[in-house]
């Protein structure tokens, strides 16, 4: 796939991996953001990609959050797109059918994080410094950051870290539920890709049908979130990958699905 000039994409098998490649720190400016909105609109029109993988070059930053320059130009109305235009991104990722796991190392702050959050799973270096510091320059976190970050974290917490802006280390971040696996620093894009195969190896209606659950039901009373449920399965019963699946169980093997 053609790189773009600060959003790179690689495709390996039945994965594609997104990188930041922004240095020293990966600042998320627009064009970054608009590059990545491409990178996602292209790797949703590839049939054999059944997980996205979201890491950043270099060793200093995920992504050390947006481009503070902007700031003091913006106006009510300017600042609304800013955060409006950042929010479809993340947004469209988070959509995604096929899952996004996040690797991070370094700084994962402000805007960089926000994006860490809108992927679904996030493995974190337990070195790494994660935070929303928005506060500290008299803003908030604009890009869904409030919204998701409570929702991961719990109402109390997610106030504590974005009122405070306070950081955690990679292994605080996995203790208050921020990251779901953490690994020593240099390890995170492997430890990242190992859960990506196996991701892969499920069946990709099945992922995606279950993403979906879980994405759309914790919005909803538990009875809905079940009647959501209840309807996704019956679209997967019948499904030759189903059927895939339970003969390759029957007769010990591995399944080859075939996303149909």
């Amino acid at each position: 796939m053609e790189d773009k000039e600060l959003i790179q994409v690689e495709t390996e098998g039945h994965l594609a991996i997104v990188i930041l490649a922004n240095p020293p720190v990966n600042v998320l400016t627009d064009q970054i953001i608009s590059e990545l909105d491409a990178a996602i609109e292209e790797i949703a029109k590839l049939p054999d990609i059944r997980a996205v993988i979201l890491r950043a070059a270099g060793e200093k930053a995920f992504a050390a959050g947006a481009d503070i320059g902007q700031f003091p130009s913006l106006t009510e109305e300017t600042g609304i797109q800013l955060v409006d235009k950042g929010k479809r991104v993340f947004d469209k990722l988070a959509a995604s059918n096929v899952p996004v796991i996040c690797a991070i190392q370094g700084l994962a702050l402000g805007a960089g994080l926000e994006l860490a959050i809108a992927c679904d799973i996030r493995v974190v270096e337990e070195d790494a410094k994660l935070g929303l510091p928005e506060t500290g320059l008299g803003i908030l976190p604009g890009y869904a950051g409030t919204q998701r970050l409570s929702r991961l974290v719990g109402i109390g917490k997610a106030k504590e870290l974005v009122l405070s802006g306070v950081l955690l280390s990679g292994q605080e971040a996995y203790e208050v539920g921020l990251a779901e696996r953490v690994v020593p620093k240099g390890g995170a894009f492997e430890a990242a890709k190992e859960l990506a195969e196996k991701v892969a190896a499920k069946g990709p209606v099945a992922v995606a049908n279950a993403k979906r659950a879980i994405n759309e039901g914790i919005e909803l009373p538990l009875a809905e979130a079940q009647e959501l449920e209840s309807y996704l399965f019956s679209k997967l019963v019948g499904t030759a990958d189903m059927q895939e699946g339970v003969k390759a169980f029957k007769e010990k093997r591995k399944p080859v699905f075939q996303g149909k």
